[in-house]
């Protein structure tokens, strides 16, 4: 499920044959020349609204912590991100405080809670992933990381998500101690993701690594021109025209 920074990417994607797509916070706060977490809640709704009413796959939305410590205002995020027309989202225990960077659990699994029961009260189920936020914020806590993902899915989370756990040993423990749907973050030095297949995960997500990756395309084109006066960025873009040509025809 790769994620898409603008309404370009996602009608990429979606021309490329995925039959889902995620947004990605990093990605689109790029757009606007800000870093991660920059972006408001009505800033982030109205993108990922964009992207959902832009293709015709399912969309999934990076809403980070829901923009809420208390368990009503993450409902009301997950409330206006399903009158979008999203098909899922994502709620996180990242705090945002980086001093106190993760939630005690039995608030986090109460926020849990109340988003999935927002994401599942209407006709069309939302697909709620709750996410661990462990391992990005310094507490490579395995055995904490499981027990907070495990109550996620007691509190009614259909997928579970703990970002940079990706030792196939850890990865399979994880997998073995919940009953739902897991999904992975593939980094630098990730398993495969066939490999990852074989272990029994069930969706992967790039989160900002394409848009980043994109622009240090840019980045090298625009150095290469400045400093070498040569062009070949050209054959990246002899690659991306037709099959853009062919994207954005619709």
């Amino acid at each position: 499920m790769p994620n898409a920074w603008d309404i370009g990417s996602a009608a990429l994607f979606a021309s490329l044959g995925f039959e889902a797509i995620a947004t990605t916070s990093g990605g689109f706060a790029a757009t606007r020349a800000r870093l991660d977490g920059a972006m408001t809640k009505d800033e982030v709704l109205t993108h990922a609204g964009e992207l959902a009413g832009a293709v015709d796959i399912p969309v999934s939305a990076d809403l980070e912590n829901c923009f809420a410590a208390d368990p009503e205002g993450v409902a009301a995020t997950i409330t206006a991100a399903v009158g979008l027309g999203l098909a899922g989202g994502s709620v996180e225990d990242f705090t945002g405080d980086r001093d106190a960077p993760i939630y005690e659990l039995a608030q986090a699994a109460d926020r849990v809670r109340a988003a999935a029961e927002a994401a599942h009260a209407g006709p069309n189920r939302f697909v709620l992933t709750a996410r661990a936020e462990n391992y990005l914020h310094g507490r490579k806590d395995l055995a904490d990381t499981i027990t907070r993902l495990q109550a996620y899915q007691e509190a009614g989370a259909d997928v579970l998500f703990a970002p940079a756990v990706m030792d196939p040993g850890d990865l399979g423990q994880l997998l073995a101690s919940v009953d739902v749907p897991v999904s992975v973050l593939v980094l630098p030095g990730a398993p495969t993701v066939g490999e990852l297949g074989a272990l029994g995960v069930s969706r992967i997500s790039v989160g900002g690594a394409v848009a980043v990756a994109a622009y240090g395309a840019a980045i090298n084109a625009v150095t290469e021109l400045r400093e070498q006066g040569t062009t070949s960025y050209f054959e990246l873009a002899a690659v991306a025209r037709p099959v853009i040509g062919k994207a954005f025809s619709r």
